[in-house]
C-alpha cells in the first residue's frame, strides 16, 4: 500500500498445499515476485500453471534458517505461513522475524488466545484461520438469495441485501438509485430488469458506467430510476444511523473523555456504591443473594458469640469460644450447657443467646443446604435436557459437525434459521445446546432430518468426495432444496460446478487465499461474503504518511480504486459509517471498505483509474447560491473556495477539475439544491453555450 513500493516486490510462501497454492495465484495479480518454501516437491498441482508462476521454490523446512535464507527470506516485504501444521507455522514465522526484523508476518492459525497475544507483542503481524473466514460464505449460501452477507465490526452489523422490486415496492418508480444511499445504507450493486434476466457473463457486457474501476461497483448510474424487475444490492449498518461503532481497538482516549474516565475511577473507589451495584445486578440471581445474606448472618452471629463466650469467662481463649460458638451454631446447645450447669452456674442472658444462636443455626444452614440441593438437581436436569426437535419445514440441514460445521450453524442461529445438525458421533451437550441433532450413520440421519422440506443442504466434512456424495444423496430427496457443497481442490471444484449447476460448490482455499494475499500487503481483513461470482473483503486500513491513500478524498478512493468505504474514524472524532465522498484522508486515520482482489491491488499499485470527467457551470439564480455552490465545489473537489468563488465570477465555466463520473453527478445534484445550474460533460468536450 506504500506509494514508495519498490516494482517489483518479493513475497515468501512457505507451504504449498492447496491454499499454499492459490496464495501464490492471488498474489501474482499484485505484480510481485513470489518465493515459496515446501517440504517434498507438490506432487500434485491443483492449478497446472503454478510451477511457472513461482520466482524460486526451495525444499526444505520451513522452520529453519538456512532454508529461509536461501529463499531470500532478508529481502522479502512479507512472508506467508500457511502449511497444515499450525506449530510449524509459528515457529517459521518466528524464524522469519528474526533473520528479517522489517517482515510483515501472515500466519495460518486457530490458536486465537496465541494470535492475540503474538499480535500484541509483534508488529506486522496477523494470523488467520481459514474455517472463520469461510465459514460465513457456507452459511450465507444456505440461508438464500436475498442475505449476500453479514458480518459485524465492533457492536455494529451490517448486512448486504440483494432485492428484486416488485410493482408494489416502495421503491419501485419513486425513488433514483442516488436516493436509496443514506447514513446507514449504501447501493453496490443495480441491474435494470432486462440486464438482471441475462446470464452473469452477458450482464458484464451491459453495464451503464462501463470508464468504472471496478466490474462489481459503481457499473450503474446514480441518476437512474427504479423500475419493476430491477435488483438491486445494498450495504446497512443496523442501530441508530448517528450511533459511532467502537470499531477494531480504537484508542481509549477516542471513545472516553478523561472527566468520565475519572467520575468511573471513583465510582470504583466507594465500597458502598461497588456494593449496592453488586447488590442491584444481583437481583434476578435471587439464589445467590439468599445465600449471600445467608453466610453474612451466620458469620456475624459467629463472631457475636465469640466475643461473648469470650467476655463471659466462659472459654479460656478466643478459639476455644470460636469452636464452641460454632457447635451451637451446628446445634449442639445440649451437648454443651447439660455439662456446664452442674459445675458452673450460667447467666440466664447467655443461656438465652445460645439457644438463639442454635435455632438461627440450624435455619440458616437449613437454608444453605437446601440452596445447594436445588442447584445440583437443577444441573442435573440441565445435563439430561433433550435437544429441540428436529422442524417441520424451511431449515438448514448442516451435514457433518467438524469446526467449519459448527461455525456455519453458529452463524446460521445468530440469523434466527433454524438449523439441523448431523453427525457421525454424539458431541457433547454444551455444543451448540438449542441445536437439534442427529448422530449416527449419515445415511440413517439424512432420513430423520425432514430432508423433503429442508430449505437448504450444506456437506461440510473435510473429505470433498464424501461431500458430493452425501449432498446428491440429500438432493435426491429434495431436488428444490438449495446444495452448498466445501470443496478443497479448484480442479474438482470447477468440474462439480460444471456437471451439477443446482449445487453452490465452494471452495474454502480458494476464499479464504483471498484474505491471506491481501494481509500480505499490511491490510487487515476482517470478514468476507460472495457476490456475482466474486469475493468481496472486509479490509481495515490504518492510513499511514506513505500510503497510496493518504491525502485522497473518500470519492476519489471509491471511485478510482473501485472500492465502497462503509466506515472512516479518526482521533478524537466520532466515527463514522457510510461516510461522505467528501471526508479528505489523513495519516492516522482509519477505514474499512469493501473491495474485491482487484481493488485492494489498485490501492496497493497506487492505480488510480483516470478521471474523464467535468462539470460545467452555467449559470447562478440568486446571491445566495454564489456562496453556498462555491462552498459544494470546494468540498466535492477539493480546490480552494476561494478559487471556487472566482470561477463563478465568469459563467459559464468548466471547473478545472477532472472528477469521476458519480462524483460529477454528484456534484451536479448538490450544486442544483444551491440554486446553480451546472452539468456533467465528457472529458474531450468543450465548455457549450447555455441553450
Amino acid at each position: 500500500m506504500s506509494a514508495a513500493t519498490m516494482q517489483r516486490d518479493l513475497v515468501l510462501v512457505c507451504g504449498l498445499g492447496s491454499l499454499g497454492q492459490h496464495c501464490v495465484v492471488n498474489l501474482k495479480t499484485f505484480g510481485v515476485d513470489v518465493h515459496a518454501v515446501e517440504l517434498a516437491p507438490p506432487a500434485h498441482w491443483e492449478i497446472a500453471t503454478l510451477p511457472a508462476q513461482i520466482d524460486r521454490l526451495v525444499v526444505g523446512d520451513c522452520r529453519q534458517e538456512s532454508i529461509l535464507r536461501e529463499a531470500g527470506v532478508y529481502k522479502c516485504c512479507a512472508a506467508l505461513m500457511v502449511t497444515t501444521n499450525e506449530r510449524v507455522n509459528l515457529e517459521a514465522a518466528l524464524t522469519a522475524r528474526v533473520l528479517n526484523p522489517n517482515i510483515r508476518l501472515v500466519v495460518r492459525s486457530d490458536k486465537q488466545n496465541l494470535n492475540d497475544l503474538l499480535a500484541q507483542q509483534l508488529d506486522n503481524f496477523v494470523a488467520f484461520e481459514p474455517t472463520q473466514l469461510v465459514a460465513s460464505a457456507f452459511a450465507l449460501a444456505a440461508f438464500g438469495e436475498d442475505l449476500l452477507g453479514f458480518f459485524q465490526l465492533g457492536d455494529q452489523q451490517f448486512r448486504v441485501v440483494r432485492q428484486t422490486i416488485a410493482p408494489d415496492h416502495p421503491w419501485c418508480n419513486q425513488r433514483l438509485v442516488h436516493e436509496l444511499d443514506t447514513r446507514s445504507r449504501r447501493v453496490l450493486r443495480h441491474l435494470k430488469a432486462d440486464i438482471a434476466a441475462l446470464p452473469p457473463d452477458e450482464q458484464a457486457n451491459r453495464v451503464e458506467n462501463p470508464d468504472s474501476a471496478s466490474a462489481q461497483f459503481y457499473t450503474w448510474l446514480p441518476n437512474s430510476p427504479i423500475r419493476s424487475g430491477d435488483v438491486v444490492v445494498t450495504v446497512s449498518a443496523n442501530g441508530e444511523e448517528h450511533r459511532a461503532p467502537r470499531l477494531l481497538n480504537l484508542p481509549p482516549r477516542s471513545r472516553r473523555s478523561p472527566k468520565l474516565l475519572w467520575l468511573q475511577i471513583r465510582r470504583r473507589l466507594n465500597v458502598a456504591l461497588v456494593l449496592q451495584e453488586f447488590w442491584r445486578t444481583s437481583y434476578e440471581k435471587q439464589i445467590r443473594r439468599v445465600a449471600l445474606l445467608c453466610g453474612a448472618t451466620v458469620v456475624g452471629l459467629c463472631l457475636l458469640g465469640t466475643g461473648l463466650l469470650s467476655i463471659a469467662g466462659l472459654s479460656p481463649n478466643p478459639v476455644d469460644a470460636f469452636y464452641t460458638t460454632v457447635v451451637l451454631l451446628l446445634g449442639g446447645y445440649g451437648d454443651l450447657f447439660s455439662d456446664f450447669a452442674l459445675t458452673e452456674p450460667i447467666p440466664w442472658w447467655l443461656r438465652l443467646f445460645s439457644l438463639v444462636l442454635t435455632l438461627a443455626g440450624t435455619a440458616f444452614i437449613g437454608v444453605l443446604y437446601a440452596l445447594l440441593t436445588e442447584k445440583l438437581l437443577t444441573l442435573k436436569f440441565e445435563f439430561l435436557a433433550k435437544r429441540p426437535p428436529v422442524p417441520d419445514r424451511d431449515h438448514v440441514v448442516i451435514i457433518w459437525l467438524g469446526r467449519v460445521g459448527r461455525q456455519v450453524a453458529r452463524l446460521l442461529q445468530d440469523l434466527k434459521q433454524p438449523v439441523v445438525g448431523i453427525t457421525d458421533q454424539a458431541i457433547a451437550a454444551d455444543v451448540l445446546p438449542q441445536m437439534p441433532l442427529l448422530s449416527g450413520p449419515i445415511s440413517t440421519a439424512l432420513e430423520s432430518a425432514n430432508l423433503p422440506t429442508a430449505k437448504s443442504i450444506v456437506a461440510v466434512s473435510d473429505d470433498e468426495m464424501q461431500n458430493l456424495e452425501l449432498g446428491l444423496m440429500a438432493h435426491r430427496a429434495n431436488p428444490d432444496c438449495r446444495l452448498i457443497i466445501r470443496t478443497y481442490e479448484q480442479v474438482f471444484t470447477d468440474k462439480v460446478a460444471q456437471l451439477f449447476p443446482y449445487a453452490q460448490v465452494l471452495c474454502a482455499s480458494a476464499l479464504s487465499a483471498e484474505a491471506f494475499a491481501g494481509a500480505a500487503f499490511g491490510e487487515n481483513v476482517v470478514s468476507l461474503f460472495r457476490l456475482y461470482h466474486q469475493t468481496v473483503l472486509v479490509t481495515q486500513y490504518d492510513i499511514e504518511p506513505h500510503d497510496t491513500l493518504n491525502g485522497l478524498l473518500l470519492g476519489e478512493v471509491a471511485y478510482g480504486y473501485g472500492v465502497v468505504p462503509i466506515w472512516h474514524g479518526r482521533s478524537h472524532q466520532p466515527p463514522r459509517v457510510m461516510p461522505s465522498d467528501d471526508v479528505r484522508l489523513h495519516a492516522g486515520d482509519r477505514l474499512v471498505v469493501l473491495a474485491t482482489i482487484r481493488g485492494l491491488r489498485r490501492i496497493e499499485q497506487g492505480d488510480l483509474a483516470p478521471q474523464q470527467w467535468q462539470v460545467q457551470i452555467d449559470q447562478v439564480y440568486a446571491a445566495e447560491g454564489e456562496f453556498e455552490g462555491a462552498a459544494e465545489i470546494a468540498r466535492a473537489t477539493g480546490l480552494d473556495i476561494g478559487d471556487t468563488r472566482s470561477l463563478l465570477q465568469a459563467l459559464p465555466v468548466v471547473l478545472p477539475k477532472r472528477l469521476y463520473r458519480h462524483q460529477a453527478l454528484r456534484l451536479v445534484r448538490l450544486l442544483t439544491r444551491s440554486r446553480v445550474q451546472a452539468r456533467v460533460l465528457p472529458l474531450q468536450d468543450e465548455p457549450r453555450p447555455l441553450r
